[in-house]
């Protein structure tokens, strides 16, 4: 039966909409002689009465899922290179015109924006609880701290640094269950003009694409514009601007103020007008998004054992977080998918999370191509598909599951 939680953000009540079932940590790669010692919790996601914040019913310590061995490197694909030396400039040009400026990124990963930053010669702090990746980040130039930022962390920095010009997150802030300290810490450390900005899955996109690899174990608040509008406001802060991109197959850019300080543009009203037409949040709504990923995933699961059936080969391509949910949740295994095609030298020789699926270097594609190559990185779809040009001279075909399952 569907169960109810306590938000997270304004404390009311938590109505769960679908239920993908026992999960495994996403990022949890093993090696073979250990994979049974995995850790594995209920992936449910409901929507808040109150405030309409969309959020995990269950919320798994953070120890597990960010430490010294986190595998995921920001700077491992060309197009997020160029995405955040896109935003450091844009930071260098827009909002750092104070003496001495001061710019906070919460989760910096292995500094890949930061470091641009730091190539200006301003000043810098990244966040990052885990360790191997901040070393790399720090070995690049960026003054990194290894932990979680929160509000008593955040107050250290204040008395230490000053305030901060800009406080910055990626792929990181709906990844926080306890928003509200973290939220406090920006109140606190944040300049009288200063912004804070961060980029998460949106979703209305979600909902749209039926992306429901976008639910996972690191992805506990799935925002919109009036969750975090009001959210916002619960902590001294307005949202400000709100601006579309196209990294991770959609996502919103979120710009957050102290209350009065800035005047929002009308981007913002625009698109909470567009939710409250759509009832982005609503019971009809969220049951036809849990219909949509149900189906998605019956019609994935019977083109994978046809294919099988017919004696052809499936491998596929992207160790990807979110495809630990369509995995799991599919219940597909080595009898449907070989292997996983990867480029991160650290999931190399590993084990998927739950599925087991083994991942091999790029080098394993092309030794012979399969028949099929199911895209678990659809995000970065583009890159791929220009670097892989000879799977499909080689007569391979791509399987794609957003927005819908297709074969081209």
């Amino acid at each position: 039966m569907p169960s109810t939680s306590e938000c997270r953000v304004c404390q009311g009540t938590v109505h769960e909409f679908f239920d993908f079932g026992r999960q495994p940590l996403s990022d949890a790669f093993r090696l073979p002689d250990a994979a049974d010692e995995e850790f594995f919790f209920r992936l449910a996601v409901g929507a808040c009465a109150g405030c309409t914040m969309v959020q995990l019913m269950e919320e798994v310590p953070r120890e597990r899922m960010f430490h010294e061995d986190y595998p995921y490197l920001s700077s491992g694909s060309a197009g997020m290179r160029a995405h955040f030396s896109s935003v450091a400039r844009r930071f260098l040009d827009t909002a750092l015109d104070s003496d001495d400026p001061f710019v906070v990124e919460i989760g910096c990963n292995d500094g890949v924006m930061l470091r641009t930053i730091a190539d200006a010669g301003v000043r810098h702090l990244g966040f990052e609880p885990s360790g191997g990746v901040a070393d790399i980040a720090a070995s690049h130039g960026v003054n990194v701290r290894k932990g979680f930022f929160e509000e008593e962390t955040a107050r250290e920095v204040l008395a230490e640094h000053g305030r901060a010009d800009v406080i910055f997150s990626a792929n990181t802030f709906c990844h926080i269950p306890y928003i509200g300290s973290v939220l406090r810490g920006v109140e606190a450390l944040l300049a009288p003009r200063g912004v804070f900005v961060f980029e998460d899955p949106y979703f209305g996109d979600i909902v749209e694409k039926t992306s429901y690899d976008q639910v996972y174990d690191e992805h506990f608040f799935l925002f919109t514009v009036t969750s975090v509008r009001a959210m916002a406001a619960r902590f001294g802060l307005e949202l400000v601007d709100v601006e579309r991109i196209p990294t991770h197959g959609g996502e919103l850019r979120y710009t957050l103020a102290r209350a009065g300080a800035r005047t929002p543009s009308a981007a913002v009203e625009d698109l909470a007008r567009q939710e409250d037409e759509r009832a982005l949040t609503s019971e009809e709504t969220l049951k036809g998004f849990g219909r949509s990923v149900e189906l998605s995933r019956d019609r994935l699961m019977e083109l994978l054992r046809d294919i099988s059936a017919r004696g052809e080969r499936v491998v596929a391509y992207g160790a990807t977080a979110k495809s630990a949910t369509v995995v799991n949740y599919c219940g597909i295994d080595p009898s449907l998918v070989e292997f996983v095609v990867d480029t991160t030298p650290a999931k190399q020789g590993r084990l998927t999370p739950g599925g087991h699926l083994p991942v091999r270097g790029p080098e394993a594609f092309a030794d012979p191509y399969p028949d099929y190559a199911l895209l678990f990185a659809w995000n970065h779809e583009q890159e791929i598909l220009a670097k892989e040009t000879g799977f499909r001279e080689a007569g391979g075909r791509w399987i794609g599951y957003v927005p819908q399952v297709h074969v081209s």
